[in-house]
């Protein structure tokens, strides 16, 4: 008897899965629903469409992922939407948007982020409580791999993105040194999830001329050339549907004016079904324009299908 590869049993069992959620009830009639008929949505595993990023691709909260966005997959639609706070000590941020995916190959975003300056705009010369609003539209193709079904390979999941990004205050980022108010990034990430280990790597190379991931807008008086940035995250699933991890991201320095650091942060996912996710972290982000050392909590919401 052949013994059947981890590969070909993923498949079935994802299949099986699919075909047992189909609502029998939402037919008139139960006999003609065709044993081979599939959800048009839902089909990946819990928490493997990742969350919400800061600038609204799937991923972890500080960086893109190779997987793409909502639970739909290779034949469905798959999309969700989110909210994100996060609030040092002298600054907050939020940041809100929408994204779909297609057929598991495609993946569409568009985010809204605020910067809030609060109580220390007067020290950058700004008036209290100043904010900061940058738009940020996102395209991920996944170009090859599949993180679910390939366990009996070591290629991971790989993804090639692009995020557009304009700040409406270009006035402002161009008088502290910024060339220009709107960039775009380009990046590939590695996504390998190990189901047997309960553990998933990513790995991103991202090339970008972005100051505080664009809010400071991009290039500056020390540099106005892209630089490869690394971001990096892993996360290990406590139970099926929670999971905690870490990840660390790399940030350009182009502006005289104050000195930009690397940023990482320790994260709880939680999501009780797949409709709705939770994401808190603890987020050490450096100085930012100046003032220093911020670091605080990030609290992020996600629903979608």
């Amino acid at each position: 008897m052949r013994i059947l590869g981890r590969r070909h049993v993923l498949r079935t069992g994802l299949l099986c899965a699919s075909l047992a959620a189909v609502p029998l009830a939402a037919h008139a009639d139960a006999q003609t629903l065709a044993p081979t008929e599939a959800p048009a949505t839902g089909g990946k595993l819990l928490l493997t469409g990742g969350v919400s990023e800061v600038e609204g691709s799937a991923g972890g909260g500080l960086t893109p992922w190779a997987v793409i966005g909502g639970y739909g997959t290779g034949d469905q639609l798959g999309g969700n939407a989110h909210f994100t706070y996060l609030r040092t000590q002298d600054y907050a941020l939020s940041t809100y948007g929408v994204a779909a995916g297609f057929a598991n190959r495609l993946e569409l975003s568009i985010a809204r982020q605020t910067f809030d300056t609060r109580n220390v705009g007067p020290q950058l010369g700004l008036p209290a409580g100043f904010k900061f609003n940058q738009d940020i539209f996102g395209v991920k193709v996944r170009v090859a791999g599949d993180a679910v079904l390939d366990q009996d390979s070591w290629l991971p999941q790989i993804a090639a993105g692009i995020q557009f990004k304009h700040n409406e205050q270009g006035d402002i980022v161009k008088a502290v040194g910024a060339t220009s108010n709107s960039g775009t990034d380009f990046y590939v990430s590695a996504t390998k999830l190990l189901l047997a280990q309960s553990l998933l790597l990513n790995a991103t190379l991202r090339m970008t001329k972005a100051n505080q991931f664009g809010l400071l807008g991009f290039g500056g008086d020390r540099s106005d050339r892209y630089h490869p940035e690394i971001e990096a995250s892993a996360a290990y699933l406590l139970s099926k549907n929670l999971t905690a991890g870490a990840e660390y991201r790399t940030k350009p320095n182009n502006l005289s004016f104050a000195r930009e650091q690397n940023t990482y942060d320790a994260f709880v996912a939680w999501a009780p079904t797949k409709h709705l996710s939770l994401t808190a972290a603890y987020v050490e982000l450096g100085d930012i324009a100046t003032i220093r050392n911020q670091h605080g909590l990030y609290l992020s919401a996600q629903v979608g299908f």
